[in-house]
């Protein structure tokens, strides 16, 4: 019995996985710099952004989140959603004490 795989699924080749690995590097340098920086209330902001992009880039490329079926990102985006409505409770009840 021979098993074959209809997916043509295309994959990041090495020079794919080392740009993506150096702009992670320089993200991690801007969040450093960031963080030394005082951008008033702006800062948790921006170190927030640059974390989420950081985070989108791992998932999708290193993860291989991209290539994956839509019912798998759909429960992904859900646990996301979940998060999400967590951290927000969670602020709530800290700036509304």
């Amino acid at each position: 019995m021979e098993i074959t795989h209809t997916h043509s699924k295309s994959h990041t080749g090495y020079g794919g996985y080392v740009l993506i690995w150096l702009i992670l590097i320089g993200l991690t340098v801007l969040t450093v710099s960031v963080s030394g920086i005082d951008f008033g209330n702006a800062t948790l902001p921006l170190a927030l952004l640059i974390a989420t992009i950081k985070s989108v880039l791992v998932i999708n490329i290193f993860m291989h989140i991209k290539h994956e079926d839509k019912i798998f990102r759909l429960f992904i985006g859900v646990a996301l959603l979940i998060l999400i409505v967590a951290f927000v409770f969670t602020a709530f009840d800290v700036f509304f004490r």
